[in-house]
């Protein structure tokens, strides 16, 4: 008999930001997946608590020339879109104001 390992996922509630990234320059069939306009590059945020996504995405608008590609504030997924400094300062801003002011644990922005 073969041992079989099992693994079990669960979100734990906490106040944290798990992606920030960058896709500089995404293929035309990520764009028409999610139903966006092709505009350079594409960022991506993954929060919890969920709701926060709400937050994070009026941040990422107000600092600089990006659109919400995407919001689901019952999974804590946004997806912005705009020029390639445009997502990754508006990424950097978000990460600052959600670690400063509501001490949420953040990780670092990445791009590829």
């Amino acid at each position: 008999m073969t041992e079989v390992q099992r693994m079990i996922q669960e979100s734990v509630p906490g106040k944290q930001v798990t992606v920030l990234h960058v896709i500089a320059s995404p293929i035309d069939d990520i764009y028409e997946s999610l139903g966006i306009d092709p505009v350079g590059a594409i960022g991506i945020l993954t929060l919890s608590p969920c709701e926060s996504a709400i937050i994070a995405a009026d941040i990422a608008t107000k600092s600089a020339d990006v659109s919400i590609g995407f919001l689901d504030r019952f999974t804590g997924s946004v997806v912005i879109s705009g020029d390639v400094q445009s997502v990754e300062i508006s990424l950097q801003e978000v990460a600052k104001f959600l670690k400063t002011r509501l001490g949420f644990t953040v990780c670092d922005v990445t791009v590829s």
